[in-house]
């Protein structure tokens, strides 16, 4: 049967009962490998933390499964050591970072912050803002993710268009979006950060926008061009809400703290209560996957 490794002392009681036999180590990647350390051939990274060292799993000789909690798994992939399979936590987050797209979307086009700002002052000031019902929104990324932000848009009877890397039946292509930008009140990024995602959102890609769009970025920061977007959000001609940004964690002396029209939040997407036991059901499930010798799910790095 074989070694696992979870990342922190309180894994265990989340994670549940496991398959007889199977052997727990608790380590994340950090520090000196604990005894056992060489028999561990399916590791569970770390939520909440940055990922380990670079050498941290080539000094895992048995290793064959590296298995995440989050969805984004670019910061792991360098890491991987040749013939390991990398799974990543699609569907743990979904719900809530869906979630938090479509409330920093619905907070910027409701004025919430304007609101707020009113009520500190103790000034009672209605006022006729924009909503979701009627607007065009592109969803870039068609995953677990952008499928439930698009559903619950539509909820509200926006008109929403999907986009990915290729184009199907209910999806466009990124190829299309210079003809869906100029027309979209709102876009939300919800796509996984790549090299071909680096900077997608460029000054050309903001510009082609019309004045009043929001910009959503629940997925990663450096898919947006930081630079670009102050300097549209500094101009006034368009809005956002990030709960990610490039660099993060954000310094404290950074413009992006003052920009006028920004809705920030610190990465907090995934971050409900009760995410371990979302979490750790999968870790569970996939472990017995791999016990039965059955084909995991969420592979984005198939281990040759």
């Amino acid at each position: 049967m074989p070694t696992i490794s979870l990342p922190t002392p309180d894994a265990p009681e989340h994670v549940g009962d496991l398959p007889p036999g199977v052997e727990v180590v608790v380590w994340d990647g950090t520090g000196d490998p604990p005894a056992g350390a060489d028999r561990i051939e399916f590791f569970v990274g770390r939520y909440d933390a940055p990922p380990p060292p670079a050498d941290a799993l080539t000094r895992l000789p048995a290793l064959k499964v590296v298995q995440l909690s989050s969805a984004g798994f670019d910061a792991w992939e360098p890491l991987l050591p040749p013939g390991v399979t990398l799974c990543n936590g699609r569907g743990v987050h979904g719900a809530s970072t869906a979630e938090l797209a479509v409330a920093g979307l619905l907070a910027t086009l409701r004025e919430l912050p304007r609101f707020l700002a009113a009520q500190r002052r103790a000034e009672w000031e209605p006022v006729d803002t924009a909503g979701v019902t009627g607007r065009r929104v592109v969803v870039v990324g068609a995953g677990d993710i952008g499928r439930r932000v698009a559903s619950a848009l539509q909820a509200f009877d926006a008109e929403v268009t999907l986009v990915a890397r290729t184009a199907r039946d209910d999806v466009r292509a990124v190829a299309d979006l210079p003809a869906l930008l100029p027309t979209a009140d709102a876009v939300v990024l919800a796509l996984p950060a790549s090299t071909a995602t680096h900077h997608l959102v460029d000054t050309e890609f903001l510009a082609a926008l019309p004045d009043g769009a929001v910009l959503v970025n629940v997925a990663r920061g450096r898919i947006v061009d930081t630079d670009a977007l102050l300097h549209e959000l500094d101009s006034g001609r368009l809005r956002a809400f990030l709960d990610v940004t490039d660099p993060e964690p954000l310094p404290a002396e950074h413009p992006l703290w003052q920009a006028p029209n920004l809705l920030l939040t610190p990465h907090v997407g995934g971050g409900t209560i009760g995410w371990q036991q979302r979490a750790y059901r999968l870790v569970r499930e996939q472990v017995e996957r791999y016990v039965r010798g059955e084909p995991l799910q969420n592979v984005v790095v198939e281990g040759r």
